[in-house]
């Protein structure tokens, strides 16, 4: 039985309708004669307070309001790889065919396809008990990825009949004792996490391609990262390249308030992108959620529930996914919106005070798990949220409150950028927590020395940074040689390990035993030029050495044979330093 009440009051997004008694808290709602969709976000007596994911232009006072009795829901299930959805599980491509190139208001479409057949192979039998989480059966969704049929988390029961053969994703499978039928689709509230059986400790590295983040700030696989920086400092360039390169299964990006031209670019670029992971499209393991600024600001603030509930349930199938959401200032410009047309009382620079609250909310369903089911199967979601601070300002409220929770911060630099020092990460402000934990994956699997010559070089970059003050004051003329062999070490540093080309069919994305062959050249490097100093050798000999060039030009050597050609470096290295500083001075 629906419930039906009348609007009282409109102010922007926020609907106020009595009449609502039975409503519940987050139950979706049509508003007015358009149908819009909202959700009731306080209710006082029989007064409901709505967000409308829609233009409210053209409601009056008195259109109906009826509760649908369910909170807003994703429809979870084969097809939603290669989609492209609205923030509230909208299909573009559907909704273009029905209104044209701009969202009417009021549209209705699915999720999924409903006409299309998937072939189902059961994987359990009649008279088998199954429970949250099982498999029941499998559907090879893209040429690579399988996609395996859970029973919802909140069902259980005995097979007492399944089916194999071709079918939509409404169609019944299977049905259990009792009555409950099972089929290849089922719906999940957003804002309800879905449940597990162990969240694991994280251990073993998200692995990005980039230098600066796997070597300098590691985040781990399940854990969570943000990458606050200004305008134009390359926080979308930085998340599309993390979608790209990343060692996930599958990537869920969520464009959440960005401007339409760059949310265009991701639409034009994604589908054309090769996929290095795979060998094919980019797009087979990817589903794009998209809410430009000029979208309603409630529906903003839906999309990273919607984008969240879509990774969790491959997470739950076993699959490592990747959540890029950019960015949460937008999103937390919705949550002060709304707030505001609701006369809460503002916390600091109008936020609303419950905005750490969301923000922890939101990050803490990443984590590594061990997922339901009678089968060990462990998955993860791995979140990285952009911010945009305004003016570049880390001390604002979102920022803030994101550093408080997240697990690593690649803060982003504008002066690194108009340098065009690409990923414009600050090593200075960045930091990771996760580097205790993983040690032991990198020593055991990449290298021994990985953590010593990880400390060395910060050691030597903090040298580095210190001397830069000075040569800004005297020259660097007025340093001793030893002092400028740092400087000299702390450019190649920037400009030959951390500096890397996202475009770049070699560079765009680095193995970790490439960084660890890279790194440890360089720091050979250093330590035979300290030696050849001491020897006698000048500083600028030690520049000037023929094989510099050759160091300096290692990224760009081919991942097919750099282990040989960095080898022959280094050896070629330590015969030309072992030429220097053999003549005495005379004095």
């Amino acid at each position: 039985m629906s419930i039906q009440g009348k609007i009282i009051k409109i102010s922007g997004p926020a609907v106020i309708a009595d009449g609502m008694t039975g409503a519940r808290m987050f139950d979706i709602v049509h508003v007015g004669k358009a149908t819009l969709i909202g959700e009731i976000i306080r209710l006082d007596g029989d007064t409901a307070f709505i967000q409308v994911y829609e233009d409210t232009s053209g409601l009056y006072l008195g259109e109906p309001v009826e509760s649908l009795g369910s909170p807003l829901t994703v429809e979870l299930g084969p097809g939603l790889l290669s989609s492209i959805f609205d923030g509230i599980q909208r299909p573009l491509e559907s909704v273009a065919a029905q209104t044209g190139d701009f969202i009417a208001r009021g549209v209705h479409t699915e999720a999924l396809d409903h006409q299309k057949k998937w072939p189902f192979t059961p994987s359990v039998k009649v008279g088998e008990r199954v429970g949250p989480g099982e498999t029941i059966g499998t559907v090879q969704e893209t040429e690579q990825l399988v996609h395996r049929i859970l029973v919802p988390p909140d069902t259980q029961g005995k097979i007492k009949e399944i089916r194999s053969g071709s079918f939509t994703v409404t169609e019944t499978v299977a049905t259990l004792e009792g009555g409950k039928t099972l089929a290849l689709s089922h719906r999940w509230p957003v804002k309800l996490a879905r449940p597990y059986k162990q969240k694991l400790e994280p251990k073993e590295p998200f692995v990005t391609g980039q230098r600066i983040f796997d070597c300098l700030f590691p985040i781990a696989m399940g854990g969570n990262a943000s990458i606050p920086g200004g305008f134009g400092s390359g926080k979308t360039v930085a998340e599309q390249t993390l979608a790209k390169f990343a060692n996930a299964d599958v990537i869920v990006y969520v464009g959440c308030g960005e401007r339409g031209n760059e949310m265009t670019e991701v639409l034009t670029e994604f589908p054309h992108l090769d996929d290095p992971k795979t060998g094919g499209a980019l797009m087979n393991r990817t589903i794009l959620v998209v809410n430009t600024s000029n979208m309603p600001v409630a529906a903003r603030e839906a999309s990273v529930y919607t984008g969240m509930t879509l990774a969790e349930y491959y997470r739950d199938m076993g699959y490592d996914v990747a959540l890029m959401a950019d960015s949460t200032s937008r999103w937390a410009e919705a949550l002060r919106e709304i707030s505001s047309r609701l006369e809460e009382m503002p916390g600091e620079e109008g936020f609303p005070t419950y905005l750490s609250t969301r923000l922890a909310n939101f990050y803490e369903r990443s984590g590594r798990v061990i997922t339901q089911g009678k089968e060990e199967r462990i998955g993860s979601v791995t979140v990285v949220g952009a911010v945009s601070p305004p003016g570049g300002d880390f001390s604002e409220p979102v920022t803030q409150s994101s550093m408080r929770i997240i697990g690593a911060l690649w803060a982003l630099d504008s002066n690194l950028a108009y340098r065009r020092h690409f990923p414009s990460v600050n090593w200075n402000r960045s930091y990771t927590l996760y580097d205790g934990l993983l040690k032991k994956w990198y020593e055991d699997n990449i290298s021994p020395e990985w953590t010593r010559n990880r400390k060395r070089m910060f050691e030597l970059i903090q040298k580095d940074t210190q001397l830069q003050e000075i040569v800004q004051l005297v020259g660097p003329d007025a340093l001793q040689d030893s002092e400028r062999l740092i400087l000299e070490f702390g450019r190649m540093i920037r400009e030959d390990f951390l500096q890397q080309n996202a475009f770049s069919p070699v560079d765009g994305s680095c193995p970790l035993k490439k960084q660890h062959l890279m790194l440890s050249t360089l720091l050979q490097f250093y330590a035979l030029g300290e030696a050849a100093i001491q020897r006698g050798a000048h500083i600028e000999e030690i520049t000037e050495l023929p094989m510099k060039e050759a160091v300096d030009r290692m990224k760009e050597i081919p991942l097919h044979e750099y282990e040989t050609k960095i080898t022959s470096i280094r050896e070629e290295m330590e015969k030309q330093f072992r030429a220097l500083g053999r003549v005495q001075v005379v004095s």
